[in-house]
């Protein structure tokens, strides 16, 4: 319950300074490098959004692994967007360092 009152207050605070901040067009994506491949997919890291983690059916059987029901949380679409790095603090002890290390080592493993 904590972690949905520091997610919801976070959300609520975050979101007037991000409209100041956030510019009125997108940036133009950045040009591709050559030689970077192309299709290669982003490597998962404890860094990318819970939402990415949860698209990947090796990285969810990861994370829910460490955090289970955390995709079925009640107030997902509320963090969904956050790392777990960022959601840690605001979870009131739920997310521990020993989670967030399980969850990195895991994902560092998946090819």
């Amino acid at each position: 319950m904590k972690l949905i009152a520091a997610v919801a207050l976070l959300t609520l605070t975050a979101t007037p300074v991000l409209a100041q901040t956030m510019p009125a067009t997108p940036a133009a994506p950045a040009p591709a490098t050559p030689g970077a491949a192309a299709t290669a997919p982003a490597k998962l890291s404890i860094d990318s959004p819970i939402e990415q983690l949860v698209a990947s059916p090796a990285a969810k059987a990861v994370v829910e692994g460490a955090i289970p029901g955390l995709s079925q949380h009640p107030s997902f679409d509320q963090f969904k967007a956050m790392t777990l790095a960022q959601v840690q603090p605001y979870s009131g002890g739920a997310i521990t360092d020993e989670m967030i290390k399980k969850i990195t080592d895991g994902l560092a493993a998946i090819k």
